[in-house]
């Protein structure tokens, strides 16, 4: 039993079963026993690793795809450069290198980062330095807005329905014998769900989450007024199907009710729902190895392989596959691209 999970238990007694998008956010933000309050979840040392911190060659690239976007849109000034869930501040950091030989950018940019985890905060801070950081997408200026946003939907809170014959079942968290466990609740109609009776069957879990459409009409919203673009790349598909909730610890999968507090919790992204939530323009979604080869990975990789031998040849090739192969991250991580109507696509994307 892990230290958030009697207050879980509390709570449930006090007030009833509660959904899996309440139990998400106190797994993961709880102030005191939260996952992301707690502790830095990256690297060896952690329960996972993002491409940011495989190779620099990820955050190079997305550099210059956003600044080329940037030139693309007449190089506004001064604009906004943010990144949701920056985690450690690798890829802005890697971000703001590449970027630094492009005329203009770094003069017009203000750096922005969104950031919940004060301990992930700190560590942004010594890589990135000057930023302004952000509870909220709220808060960020009213201006041209080119943002990134890896592995950050992934970690949002979502709700699960179970289509009955007519209607959905909500799951739910309840406990049994003092643990954790899940339980349905009544069938009931779900009007934003009505359109997915047409393309489920009973028994089957759809996902939803209400956060993840506000954040995206949001950022679409100031694309659209301001000008920008806007980068998302996470894990899923285009059409929420099935289970896909997940923890993970130590590298390894777990049991999402086992320790919560302890493991990372993250579920698959519903990428038609953050298309059709974003008043904007949207590419077609892409595979993050398409996307990584549109932008140059391969050349970018062969240049650094020039300079390497040994072992450090041999991680850099290994790093350069797992970004990119069908088989790794390639086709596993996808990217959706937001950008004005009218405007072209950013770099790496097509319409």
């Amino acid at each position: 039993m892990s230290a958030l999970t009697p207050h879980l238990l509390a709570r449930i007694e006090a007030h009833g079963p509660m959904t899996v998008a309440d139990f998400m956010t106190e797994a993961l933000l709880h102030p005191e026993h939260g996952y992301y309050t707690t502790r830095d979840p990256l690297g060896a040392a952690g329960d996972f690793t993002t491409a940011p911190e495989i190779s620099q060659m990820f955050g190079e690239l997305i550099g210059l795809a956003l600044a080329q976007a940037w030139l693309d849109q007449g190089a506004p000034s001064p604009f906004t450069l943010a990144e949701l869930g920056p985690g450690r501040g690798t890829l802005m950091a890697d971000i703001l290198r590449a970027t630094r030989q492009v005329p203009g950018f770094h003069a017009a940019a203000k750096v922005h980062l969104a950031e919940a985890s004060p301990t992930l905060r700190a560590k942004q801070q010594e890589l990135v330095g000057d930023a302004t950081w952000h509870s909220s997408i709220d808060t960020l200026p009213a201006q041209p807005l080119f943002l990134v946003a890896n592995e950050f939907f992934d970690a949002l809170p979502i709700r699960q329905f179970l289509r009955a014959d007519t209607g959905w079942h909500e799951r739910m968290i309840t406990f049994r014998d003092g643990a954790l466990t899940f339980a349905l609740g009544p069938e009931l109609p779900q009007p934003d769900l009505e359109h997915r009776l047409a393309d489920t069957v009973p028994d089957q879990i759809v996902e939803t989450c209400a956060p993840a459409l506000a954040v995206c009409d949001r950022i679409g919203a100031s694309i659209q007024t301001h000008g920008g673009v806007a980068l998302l790349i996470d894990y899923g598909g285009w059409t929420s199907l099935g289970d896909t909730l997940q923890a993970l610890q130590n590298h390894a999968p777990a049991d999402p009710l086992a320790a919560p507090g302890t493991a990372d919790l993250t579920a698959h992204v519903d990428f038609e729902a953050l298309a059709k939530a974003a008043p904007c323009a949207h590419a077609d979604l892409t595979p993050q190895g398409v996307f990584l080869e549109r932008l140059g990975i391969t050349q970018r990789a062969q240049s650094l392989a020039s300079h390497l031998s040994g072992e450090a040849l041999k991680s850099h090739i290994a790093a350069h596959r797992r970004l990119t192969h069908p088989q790794e991250m390639g086709n596993l991580f996808m990217v959706l691209a937001l950008f004005p109507k009218g405007a072209p696509p950013p770099p790496g994307c097509l319409t």
